[in-house]
């Protein structure tokens, strides 16, 4: 990013104040990204790496499955507490805190000797993610002026993108190769490089009445609009997404060694549209929002429809990918703008909603292929995505704002206390 930076980003010298130079706010910035990759490959991480780990510490394959799933468990219920209790302290203290955390927990699930341990490593490392994704945007759009908060978010969810191409495939390799643990330790590398460069490159500033820390444009119905859509639509992806291996292999006929470049084409799709919605963001924060879940209904409904056709599947998984993670970005932008009270709380209530979705797509789509066939989670996927798009498009109506002076007390009292 090469615009210039607003005044008031200033950082503490030993005698006066020097402004934050924008090479210096892209640099955080990237490393903000090396945080986001560690944190979204080290969560999935056990899935890619299921049998050998099972195999490793003597438990059942659903007990491995247990470490994703109570971690996205903790996420959704420390997101909110752990940012109403922090929104006080300085915001490098807490970021730089919980990398350091990150890393020492990473580090010790590596080395962990039993389940047990392991177990109570990742729930640690949630722990700290809750707080993290909670902090993390308003963060970074702090270093950059107002009118660039999409492009930023977009930036930051580059490396969100980046897990499932780079990531998680290198680490269930090496994994493989070298045993679970190796790919554990240098995550656990990377989130103490991506620490040290976020304590050093972010101004020692408080940010406390920073504009980032406020929505641009208050809305407390929108925002619980916003939050309503985004749990039924990724509800409606991960029922289909969680299940898309036997459902490549069973429907439509794919081998187990095209599992990977299949993979590879979602997480390509997802790497496009994070590039894409960062075009967008900024000019168009609404329909950013409403656009991904109508493509997310026909990618999904199409390869329910579609599904034993092979080119027609990869193009179509290809577009689910680059649709989700397109939306993925536009809620965080739209919350950042709509927030009600605090931006770093309701970046805490937008990855609630995500992460419920997240546990409740896996439950349902389970619960359909145990009665069922696996071809049915795309359309039951397909339905939910599209009453998000349905919630969303009614949004103009459902968040019809009054006046500021004939704004109810109630949803004033409310906004206060948000903040």
């Amino acid at each position: 990013m090469d615009e210039k930076l607003p005044a008031s980003h200033l950082l503490p010298g030993s005698g006066d104040l020097m402004p934050l130079s924008s090479r210096r706010a892209t640099a955080a910035l990237v490393f903000l990204g090396v945080s986001t990759f560690s944190f979204v490959t080290i969560e999935v991480l056990p899935i890619g790496l299921l049998t050998v780990m099972a195999d490793d510490l003597g438990r059942s394959r659903s007990q491995i499955g247990l470490l994703v799933t109570g971690y996205a468990a903790v996420v959704v219920l420390a997101s909110i507490p752990l940012a109403r209790l922090t929104t006080h302290l300085p915001r490098r203290l807490v970021l730089g805190g919980t990398l350091a955390v990150l890393t020492v927990a990473t580090a010790l699930s590596a080395a962990a000797p039993t389940y047990e341990v392991l177990f109570g490593g990742r729930l640690v490392i949630a722990i700290s993610q809750a707080l993290f994704w909670s902090i993390a945007p308003p963060i970074a759009t702090s270093l950059f002026p107002p009118e660039l908060r999409g492009r930023v978010v977009a930036r930051l969810a580059i490396g969100t993108a980046l897990a499932p191409i780079l990531g998680i495939p290198f680490g269930t390799w090496l994994g493989e190769q070298a045993g679970w643990r190796v790919p554990f330790v240098v995550m656990a590398v990377l989130g103490a490089v991506a620490c040290i460069g976020v304590v050093t490159l972010l101004p020692r500033t408080e940010v406390q009445d920073s504009p980032s820390r406020r929505g641009s444009a208050p809305d407390l119905r929108g925002y619980v609009v916003l939050l309503v859509a985004a749990s039924i639509g990724v509800t409606g992806f991960l029922t289909f997404n969680t299940y898309v291996t036997p459902f490549l292999l069973d429907i439509t006929g794919f081998s187990s060694d095209a599992l990977g470049p299949m993979l590879l084409a979602s997480g390509a799709g997802g790497f496009a549209g994070t590039l894409i919605a960062g075009r967008v963001l900024d000019r168009y924060p609404w329909g950013a929002v409403v656009i991904p879940y109508g493509v997310l209904t026909v990618g999904l409904i199409g390869v329910f429809a579609l599904g034993e056709l092979k080119v027609a599947t990869v193009a179509l998984i290809a577009l689910i990918g680059l649709s989700f993670s397109g939306l993925a970005v536009a809620v965080q932008s739209r919350t950042l703008q709509i927030a009600p009270g605090s931006t770093d709380i309701a970046s805490a209530g937008a990855s609630s909603a995500f992460n419920v979705g997240i546990a409740a797509g896996a439950f349902v789509g389970g619960a359909l292929i145990d009665h069922t066939t696996v071809r049915s989670v795309a359309l039951a996927g397909g339905l939910l995505t599209a009453i998000a798009a349905l919630v969303m498009l009614c949004e103009p109506w459902l968040a019809r704002r009054r006046p500021l002076m004939e704004e109810s007390d109630h949803d004033r009292r409310v906004c206060e206390e948000l903040a």
